[in-house]
């Protein structure tokens, strides 16, 4: 494509987003100081045309961008729009202030449907990519023990064990070494084969209970809660009514469904994913587009965020929102809360 015709088919994405009017070659030629006249515009907007990157509505004059017209300029765009020092430190701020995982990915939520003015949607970290921060081993009585398995996730898992006979602090301090030494930093499905053997090492008469101990870790790191989805802003599409005339049930339909959730999250990595219109595998979401990126190790996202709005949506500005707020995500997970 010429970058004059990428000029046009950008001021068009530009002037509906803005406006959601059919935009026009004068409108074009005034506003966007392009150094071309409105005659040459109109034929290469007949081009953009024949090509599918835009179409008219009725018989208005003015031409809106289609799906494959949005995936060209999204494509195209040289740089992502930045977000200004105030935008940046309104988020650093707003999650600084996280207690612990559930605080800092509900703050998220609220914070990416604010700035963006979409439906914010947040994957809670994968307990499945997650490493094995530190475990500890807390004597509620001689008997009564709570074991804690913190991941690099930042996710807690918690259990109560019961024992027949009193376990020192001398024994419990010793067990809960090895079981740091052989577990930390690695991922939780490989937590089995790295502690089975510890059993080895004790006496007959202690064996029992370092097998209660060691079965409790395994069924902790073998477990596999369903994956969770929050998400805020559904309001923000009654923004857009005139996008969701007669899709916006489907669309909140669609909403509610965990499933569909995860499935638009899920491969997103640490690149902005775009997926506009048709190119959504939801059919009840086809009039939307969704942006997100995964957060979490540079490498191994641990889980992704996004926003969903309509097609006619702010491209520029919701990569840049998304891809501040996962690495602030990132941040926080990665320094260990």
């Amino acid at each position: 494509m010429s970058s004059r015709r990428l000029e046009i088919l950008r001021a068009i994405v530009d002037e509906y987003v803005a406006t959601q009017e059919p935009v026009g070659s004068k409108s074009i030629a005034d506003r966007h100081g392009l150094g071309i006249s409105p005659a040459t515009i109109r034929n290469e907007m007949a081009v953009l045309e024949e090509q599918g990157l835009i179409t008219h509505p009725h018989t208005s004059a003015g031409r809106i961008p289609t799906d494959l017209g949005y995936r060209v300029f999204v494509d195209k765009l040289a740089t992502v729009k930045p977000l200004s020092g105030a935008e940046r430190r309104a988020i650093e701020t707003f999650l600084e202030g996280a207690l612990d995982l559930d605080d800092v990915v509900m703050r998220t939520v609220r914070l990416l449907a604010d700035v963006t003015k979409q439906v914010a949607v947040v994957q809670y970290p994968s307990m499945v990519k997650s490493r094995v921060r530190h475990i500890e081993l807390v004597a509620l009585t001689p008997s009564r023990l709570m074991m804690i398995l913190i991941t690099d996730a930042g996710r807690v898992e918690q259990r109560i064990i019961e024992l027949d006979i009193d376990v020192s602090e001398v024994f419990l301090s010793a067990l809960r070494t090895q079981l740091n030494n052989a577990m930390m930093g690695y991922r939780l499905p490989e937590v089995a084969d790295r502690i089975t053997g510890i059993m080895e090492s004790y006496s007959a008469a202690d064996r029992s209970i370092v097998a209660i101990v060691v079965s409790t870790v395994i069924e902790m790191s073998m477990e596999r809660p369903e994956e969770k989805i929050v998400l805020a802003g559904t309001a923000n599409l009654a923004r857009f009514q005139e996008d969701f005339s007669t899709t916006m049930h489907p669309v909140l339909e669609a909403l509610e469904e965990q499933v569909v959730l995860l499935r638009l999250l899920g491969d997103a990595n640490e690149t902005v994913k775009v997926r506009i219109g048709s190119e959504q595998s939801d059919v009840n979401l086809r009039t939307t587009s969704l942006v997100a990126v995964g957060y979490g190790s540079e490498n191994t996202p641990l889980g992704a965020l996004g926003v969903i709005g309509p097609t006619r949506m702010d491209y520029a500005g919701s990569m840049a929102a998304v891809s501040a707020v996962a690495r602030y995500v990132g941040r926080f997970i990665n320094e260990g809360a």
